[in-house]
């Protein structure tokens, strides 16, 4: 299982952090933010398919900022994903 880090643009959360094993979203946690909402996000996509959820949670807008925690969360995905790619290719 591969662990990712990234550092979030635009929101009250600062860092995301999850892990992924065969295209499946695990532990995912957020530092700073809306704990109790950003907590929920971890518990609804746990075990989820990883590309299936980015796609669910990108263009996700907060209070106007072009961006939220979730969106931020799809981003992270995204790259994750891609550095998977390049790793096997």
């Amino acid at each position: 299982m591969n662990t990712y880090q990234y550092n979030t643009h635009g929101v009250c959360s600062k860092q995301i952090t999850f892990s992924m094993e065969d295209g499946k979203l695990h532990d995912v946690s957020f530092l700073g933010g809306c704990n109790g909402n950003l907590r929920a996000i971890g518990k609804l996509v746990e075990g989820k398919d990883a590309k299936e959820i980015a796609d669910i949670l990108r263009g996700n807008d907060c209070g106007g900022r072009g961006t939220s925690c979730a969106d931020q969360l799809s981003i992270a995905i995204d790259k994750a994903l891609e550095k998977q790619a390049a790793e096997n290719v």
